[in-house]
């Protein structure tokens, strides 16, 4: 965890220092345009002093160090892993271009590439702190998972006195007490009294969990509304919670990062600038009898020349201006090379407890039994009594009545219901398991159909006698709908994650026409059945928002949390959604899809230059008497940088997604 945390400290002050490099580099940049004989040529003024050229050495000689520390320290980096790329290509040029220019200064004939040189280097740190603030760095999700944890337990004495111990003070053996709609401190069994538990954050379960002595209960899970006394049995790293903070931490390393299509691109460059580089100086000096300056300043144009400021530009670019789109559109980029995945998705998963699903209990059907009572007073006197209860359950059947009569003697079965008495007649709302230990029979043809679709289903007895059942249910969001017909529209499969039972994941599958689901899975088994799914050749993401969602949400080639879901699905995720809306999915894909459009168009652009300056600038036509000096290179250049800058500004969302 605190290496996370140091990573991403690390990363933000890596942002820092780039930009405080840019800013300076870009104020003495000034009088290196102003000394520079170039400029002062083009512009028709003249301010040579004495020793002017020697101030000029001086001040780029400070860029040189200062601005281009972190690419010449990035290019010996490369150089040991054998990788060039875009930071050889940037310190070829800046090193090519100060050294020859400094010899220059110190009697060399030639010219001075010195503003090249600098603005070369402004434009390379604006382009990299534009890059490293659009990726927002290291995932904090192992420190968010452990903040799930309580920090205190109520741990029995054995002289039956209480005691507020640290968790990490608990031991196998320890008695804890856990109070109503406190976290539970660690894994353990239920010794002692009756309570609901909502595991939902952590496997996914959408109802609470009813807990009776002997229950197993998770440390990090929400106690419902009874005091229960548990033996402890497992803590610190052999916890459940402990073990999903592994499996993440594992799926981080392991992942793989696509590499960037500028660094292919500065590959090829490099190898181009350096050969370039060589063959004008072999073929000028050795071949056709130029003298060594001449050789020199067409090699060194070569060089400077190839190292293309769009390059710098060309992904930053796209990138700042995707983020911002996306931003702006409801949805947060944390890790763009993942993003820059999503246009080759193959299949979506979604997780359906809070995501496909709204993730609470809604009333689906109200079955009167007992002939003498119909459906709206029957939901009236359930939602009397359970407006006083603080269960999950009672909470969706209370909001379903406007007008609900007066209750007296309420009071909570734990794990069994609820009761009170309206009009000197006792109402009781309990489970199935109680309608078992009183041996209360019913026939009903509706109550077993709720009952074989997963839903959950409470009756209602007023005075001991059945009158009749409800049934509740996670209920589906219009935006899934459409969100799985527009991923199959685009040849994506649509795939199913869930811990709930089957029956209920079935009953979703088909109402949604999902490709395929897998239920009553485990949270250390969802990133198994995602690296399964990669295994059949395909390129996955994951759509979650619970705790149990974090590792898979890892393992995925892209991870999208919902954003409504916990701080850890969020910290684990590459991709937020900030509001709960499936649809978005679709968003990301198109949106990746443009934007990988307009980096190949960019660096199209940026490279496609060369092909024209290179040879020019070698002297290709020189006996036409077109030779491409520095300067006019350095225009060509900027031309370029312009038209990426505003290719880059020309990212939009397909409008039928706005």
């Amino acid at each position: 965890m605190n290496h996370n945390h140091h990573k991403h400290h690390h990363h933000e002050h890596m942002i820092a220092d780039f930009k405080k490099r840019f800013w300076v580099c870009l104020i003495a940049t000034i009088p290196i345009l102003l000394l520079s004989p170039t400029l002062q040529q083009w512009f028709g003024i003249s301010l040579a002093f004495k020793g002017s050229n020697y101030v000029l050495w001086a001040i780029a000689t400070a860029v040189f160090f200062y601005g281009g520390y972190p690419f010449l320290k990035g290019f010996v980096q490369e150089l040991r892993k054998k990788n060039p790329g875009m930071m050889t290509l940037i310190a070829v040029a800046i090193i090519t271009a100060y050294f020859y220019s400094s010899a220059v200064v110190f009697g060399l004939s030639g010219k001075m590439f010195f503003w090249e040189l600098a603005t070369l280097i402004d434009i390379m740190l604006l382009g990299h702190w534009i890059e490293m603030r659009s990726v927002m760095g290291a995932s904090r999700a192992l420190e968010t998972l452990v903040r799930l944890m309580p920090s205190t337990a109520h741990k029995i004495r054995p002289d039956g006195q209480l005691q507020e111990v640290p968790i990490k003070l608990l031991k196998p053996q320890d008695i804890i007490l856990v109070k109503p709609g406190e976290k539970i401190p660690a894994d353990g069994i239920v010794i002692e009294g009756e309570t609901s538990v909502n595991e939902a954050m952590l496997t996914g379960e959408s109802k609470p969990v009813y807990k009776a002595p002997g229950s197993k209960v998770i440390g990090g899970s929400i106690n419902g509304e009874g005091s229960i006394k548990v033996k402890v049995e497992k803590t610190g790293k052999d916890s459940f919670l402990a073990q999903v903070i592994t499996l993440v931490k594992q799926a981080q390393e392991s992942k793989s990062k696509t590499q960037d299509l500028a660094n292919k691109a500065a590959r090829w460059l490099t190898l181009i600038a350096l050969s370039g580089g060589a063959i004008t100086f072999v073929i000028w000096y050795f071949f056709l009898g130029q003298t060594l300056s001449f050789a020199l300043e067409r090699s060194v144009t070569v060089m400077v020349i190839t190292c293309p400021h769009a390059l710098g530009l060309a992904v930053p670019l796209v990138v700042a201006v995707s983020t911002a789109l996306a931003a702006r559109h409801g949805f947060l980029i944390r890790d763009r090379a993942a993003f820059e995945t999503a246009r080759k998705l193959q299949a979506v998963v979604f997780d359906k407890t809070g995501t496909l699903t709204h993730g609470t209990f809604q009333v689906s059907d109200v079955i009167p039994i007992d002939p003498t009572i119909n459906q709206a007073t029957l939901l009236r006197y359930a939602a009397s009594v359970e407006r006083h209860s603080e269960h999950p359950i009672a909470k969706a059947i209370a909001k379903e009545v406007a007008n609900p009569m007066e209750v007296k003697n309420f009071r909570a079965i734990p794990g069994k219901g609820a009761m009170g008495t309206i009009a000197n007649q006792t109402v009781m709302i309990v489970s199935p398991g109680y309608l078992k230990e009183k041996n209360i029979t019913y026939q009903s043809a509706l109550v077993e159909k709720c009952f074989s679709e997963g839903k959950t289903v409470v009756f209602v007895l007023i005075d001991s006698s059945l009158k009749g059942a409800i049934a509740l249910a996670d209920t589906i969001r219009k935006a899934s709908y459409q969100a799985v017909q527009r991923l199959k529209a685009m040849g994506i499969r649509c795939i199913m994650l869930t811990g709930d039972n089957a029956k209920v994941a079935q009953q979703v599958a088909q109402q949604l026409n999902l490709d395929d689901f897998f239920a009553e899975v485990l949270p250390h088994e969802k990133a198994q059945k995602i690296q399964w799914l990669q295994e059949q050749k395909l390129v996955v993401a994951m759509v979650g928002d619970g705790v149990n969602d974090a590792p898979a949400l890892v393992q995925a080639d892209i991870g999208i949390a919902i954003g409504a879901g916990t701080d850890v699905a969020i910290e684990s995720a590459d991709i937020i959604l900030i509001q709960n809306d499936p649809r978005d999915v679709v968003t990301i894909i198109q949106l990746a899809k443009r934007t990988y459009g307009k980096m190949m168009q960019n660096l199209m652009w940026a490279t496609g230059y060369n092909l024209i300056a290179i040879p020019l600038a070698a002297g290709v036509l020189y006996k036409a008497g077109i030779l491409l000096s520095p300067a006019i290179g350095a225009v060509l250049m900027s031309l370029s940088t312009i038209i990426v800058a505003i290719n880059a500004r020309l990212l939009k969302l397909p409008t039928d997604v706005e």
